[in-house]
């Protein structure tokens, strides 16, 4: 799917929904989002900022009492590793920045996250609600010292349980409440609804033999327990579910400069501090830096692929991506459910022919993708 200056000029699905059934894919298929969910989450700490019930730079500590004090995991040169105290507090900034340093406990110390079941972003199947869960995490040694380098992991489930603990609301009410219900993205959830589960596209591995359906149940590599299942594990890291349509409602939401269809989920101040890289000399990849919830191109010579400075995005596990350039009035949403995927290479394609096919201005009127459709 994908919008210039506020409008979808190209959405279209293709392949299977299920290939076992020899169901198509639709423009409103259900995708297991993952990390996508990343956004949402870090919208709602902002959006309680606004509100002065929480600032960025505040100890994490301040509003969930078990991280006032933590630890980190260095390895020793002959082998092993020594715990030591974090030589300062975690910031909520270090969360919506990944520098905090906690990983998804595959880590210098992953043997006592293993032991504290605690390991990878999938928590769709767990029978313990999420605070526990982070509750528990915050005993664990973490892999890097607050501001060190960029760590990714489970500081976004962290600060869901924060929204959680500052709101007094669950999580999963506090999204739809605060995002999901004033832009109509009404096919976004935690846990699907029994009566969209047919829409709910199936999961499949990138093989040496091809694609291959992953299993009904089994963790990250499966087809998760998003639809039957405890459903009681809100995770905002990876615990969404949502279709293309809906995903670009959030997102015009916020090239708008944080308003659609006359409702403001977020100021335009806010999402500008959102939207620009907070690592200074660390980098997540050549030219790419990272803002409050978003990757942000630094310079498009060092990443060297098509796009704009100031673009921002992510992605999910299940090889979904979307990318907002701003300079261009530009959205991309592109959903798959493909885990692992591999050497899967379709977002260079995709991003290839997008940009090809501007033939004007970001503000310049009249027709704003050109012969898209026949590529």
């Amino acid at each position: 799917m994908v919008g210039r200056r506020g409008q979808i000029v190209y959405a279209k699905a293709f392949g299977s929904r299920d290939r076992e059934a020899a169901a198509p894919m639709r423009t409103d298929s259900i995708f297991r989002i993952a990390s996508q969910t990343k956004a949402l989450v870090s919208v709602g700490i902002m959006q309680l900022q606004e509100e002065g019930r929480l600032r960025i730079s505040d100890p994490v500590g301040r509003h969930l009492p078990e991280f006032q004090k933590t630890t980190v995991a260095v390895p020793k040169s002959g082998g092993g590793y020594e715990v030591v105290p974090a030589r300062r507090a975690i910031t909520i900034r270090d969360m919506l920045t990944h520098t905090a340093g906690i990983g998804y406990g595959t880590g210098v110390a992953a043997d006592q996250w293993k032991a504290a079941g605690i390991q990878g972003w999938y928590f769709a199947d767990r029978t313990e609600p999420i605070a526990a869960t982070v509750s528990r995490m915050a005993a664990l040694p973490f892999d890097a010292q607050p501001g060190e380098r960029f760590v990714y992991g489970y500081s976004t489930d962290i600060l869901g349980v924060l929204i959680e603990k500052v709101s007094g609301q669950a999580l999963d009410e506090f999204i739809r409440q605060r995002i999901t219900e004033p832009l109509r993205m009404d096919d976004t959830h935690f846990y699907l609804p029994a009566a969209k589960a047919d829409r709910l596209a199936v999961v499949y591995s990138r093989t040496a033999d091809g694609l291959e359906r992953t299993p009904d149940q089994g963790g990250m590599f499966s087809q998760g327990a998003y639809v039957t299942g405890p459903r009681q594990s809100l995770s905002g890291g990876a615990g969404l579910l949502s279709t293309a349509g809906d995903y670009m409602r959030f997102l015009q939401a916020l090239l708008n400069g944080g308003t659609l269809d006359g409702v403001r989920i977020l100021s335009r101040k806010s999402v500008e501090l959102m939207t620009v890289d907070h690592l200074g000399p660390i980098e997540t990849q050549p030219g790419v830096g990272f803002g409050l919830g978003f990757s942000v191109l630094l310079d498009l010579g060092r990443r060297g692929s098509l796009g704009s400075v100031g673009e921002f995005g992510w992605g999910g596990a299940y090889h979904s991506t979307y990318w907002v350039d701003p300079s261009e009035a530009l959205i991309v949403v592109h959903m798959t459910q493909v885990i692992p995927a591999g050497d899967l290479d379709d977002y260079g394609t995709v991003r290839a022919v997008i940009y090809s096919s501007l033939v004007d201005s970001s503000k310049a009127s009249g027709t704003a993708l050109q012969s898209l459709r026949d590529r």
